[in-house]
């Protein structure tokens, strides 16, 4: 790239480091004074590379300032990993829900004119299309997308015949394994790129992405309860997943039947069972105001939740929404099902979010469908804003993780304790560790330990976890932090995982037991070698 004016843009950038109150519109208004002879500001991509130009010819001295301060919508990767969405193509799904939009180009529930069906259609529903040039996307923007979390979505991912299950994950991993640190331009979608795949190949751009640029440290299907299985776990597990979502939508029998969701709760019970057995993170999605439903009912409902039976790893609340050409459209328009107004849907809210566990993530409070799409029910694109100032007007405090994530700020060991919370479901003891900020109860890193019930402990489905315990996650949050980069305060590479990892393998020792085991990504497998883990067929273990 050869740089015009580079006096100019060195100014730029020094006035951007100088800055001592930065706020939101900050960047746009130093950005308005560069402009260039035509009068144009410079997009963000073009800033990032402006500035890495600089910086790779000496004419700039690297600053973690400057490279926080031009990263657009850091939330993206504060995190801890970069989190990339793909949807599998509009297949037909063997639930008969009333509530379920029915739009013939997209997969079944999706709407094309939500932000990531838009980017999946634009690609044709190409898989490796859409992990490269989001990641891409991302880069350009100031991103670090070394470590990086897949998410197929596509309504029922396991009703999808295997050899295209087989070709989409292999695409995905060929996406991130064909990405370098110099990588910028993009990738057309091709209109029909499916060629067969078999194991082998999948396993071979497995093992690539063991050391890739971008490795993926996390693969998560989503899927319906009663298609989980043993069979369908071991499976997951082989594509290289680490957690699985899934729909409760209620757990009344009652609400499930009325809405033709076409299982009952016991389904979601053995999936949970089956699931949590197998190491997998389990995020469920649950929806208040189905049909049949009180403001009452909702409450109790959630309450159940975190039952023995259940205790989900995150959760999406999705208040029902009414979208046209759907049965249930058809029964508010005669006046049979009445969508909660704000201030019931507030109230449901302000009475369950409080509810969640420390140990559970809420990751959404509403689907990302455009107001323009729903006929009735929530339009609120703010809802989770309007319900955290109910509840701070409540004088309330929020504990689930989201709510205290570190997020992109620094610390020092000095400053973490580390927690341990114990907890008991129908098939093992959970145990979270994480280490939080003393003074003001932020968390910096966790880990989920599984220690199956005595019953079970030799007696699991997967031969290979018989006889000790499950590291289900380990995750440490941030800012992304390069693979082979030092922490210069971050949570991430300052060593908190290695610590958590330590408290769970002393746990396992105390509990008796003489092997630990991991549901590792295939991107991280390499850093649990380092630890001292060795490779099975499926996970990898430690013996104690």
């Amino acid at each position: 790239m050869i740089i015009q004016n580079k006096e100019k843009y060195i100014k730029l950038f020094e006035e951007i480091a100088s800055k001592k109150e930065w706020e939101k519109d900050s960047l746009n208004k130093i950005l308005r004074k560069y402009k260039d002879y035509n009068g144009k500001i410079l997009r963000n991509d073009e800033l990032v590379e402006v500035y890495e130009e600089l910086v790779r010819s000496n004419y700039l001295q690297e600053k973690k300032i400057i490279q926080e301060r031009i990263r657009l919508r850091p939330t993206r990767s504060n995190s801890g990993v970069t989190v990339v969405t793909v949807l599998t193509k509009p297949f037909p799904c063997p639930g008969k829900c009333i509530y379920c939009p029915n739009d013939v180009c997209m997969p079944k529930s999706y709407i094309s004119s939500e932000p990531g069906a838009q980017r999946a259609l634009a690609s044709k529903f190409d898989p490796y299309a859409q992990v490269y040039n989001r990641l891409i996307a991302l880069k350009n923007i100031g991103h670090n997308i070394e470590k990086v979390e897949l998410i197929i979505l596509g309504g029922t991912w396991s009703v999808y015949p295997l050899d295209y299950k087989l070709w989409f994950v292999n695409q995905c991993y060929c996406a991130l394994n064909d990405i370098s640190k110099d990588t910028k331009e993009y990738v057309e979608p091709r209109d029909n790129g499916f060629e067969k795949t078999t194991w082998e190949d999948l396993e071979k751009n497995q093992r690539k992405n063991e050391t890739a640029y971008c490795r993926n440290v996390g693969l998560v299907f989503e899927t319906r309860p009663d298609y989980i299985s043993e069979r369908e776990v071991i499976e997951m597990r082989k594509f290289g997943a680490t957690k699985v979502q899934i729909g409760i939508q209620s757990l009344s029998d009652k609400i499930l039947e009325m809405n033709h969701i076409g299982r009952s709760v016991d389904s979601a019970k053995n999936a949970f069972s089956l699931l949590r057995r197998a190491g997998f993170k389990i995020h469920g999605h649950w929806m208040p105001n189905l049909y049949g439903s009180t403001v009452k009912d909702d409450i109790s409902d959630f309450k159940k939740l975190f039952g023995k039976d259940f205790c989900p790893d995150e959760l999406k609340i999705y208040p029902t929404s009414v979208i046209p050409n759907t049965e249930l459209a058809s029964l508010y328009r005669e006046g049979l099902h009445i969508p909660y107004s704000e201030k019931e849907l507030v109230e449901v809210l302000s009475k369950t979010i409080p509810l969640t566990p420390r140990y559970c993530r809420l990751s959404r409070i509403i689907r990302d469908i455009p107001s323009s799409e729903i006929e009735a029910g929530n339009k609120k694109t703010n809802l989770r804003q309007i319900v955290e100032q109910e509840l701070e007007r409540r004088r309330i405090k929020v504990n689930d993780i989201r709510s205290r994530e570190i997020k992109g700020e620094s610390i020092e060991w000095k400053g973490v304790v580390l927690e341990k919370l114990e907890y008991k479901t129908s098939v093992s003891d959970e145990i979270f560790i994480s280490y939080k900020t003393k003074k003001t109860d932020r968390i910096c890193g966790f880990l989920r330990l599984s220690i199956p019930k005595k019953d079970l402990i030799a007696n699991n489905f997967i031969e290979e976890l018989n006889n000790g315990s499950i590291i289900r996650e380990v995750h440490v949050y941030g800012k992304v932090v390069g693979i082979e980069e030092e922490s210069n305060g971050e949570s991430q590479h300052l060593g908190l995982g290695k610590s958590l990892v330590n408290a769970a393998e002393e746990i396992t020792k105390k509990r008796k037991l003489k092997k630990i085991s991991v549901i590792s990504a295939i991107g991280t497998r390499k850093y649990y070698e380092k630890l001292g883990y060795t490779k099975e067929e499926l996970y990898m273990f430690k013996n104690i």
